[in-house]
């Protein structure tokens, strides 16, 4: 299992960033951030940063307002 913002996945093995995202038909899409396990990681490093089990990644996406 991994968890993205709190919610539980299935993961057979571990995978980059950018995998996980595509597997789980997550788009990401322009103004959004991802940490995995608190460590904000760059849209250029999503190829190269691996999610392993248990491990915990939060997205958040940047909004308009005021």
């Amino acid at each position: 299992m991994i968890y993205i913002n709190n919610e539980a996945f299935s993961l057979d093995k571990a995978q980059p960033l950018s995998d996980v995202f595509r597997i789980l038909n997550i788009e990401p899409a322009k103004g959004i951030a991802a940490a995995l396990n608190n460590k904000v990681i760059p849209r250029s490093e999503w190829d190269k940063s691996i999610v392993n089990k248990n491990d915990k990644i939060i997205l958040i996406k940047a909004t308009q307002g005021g």
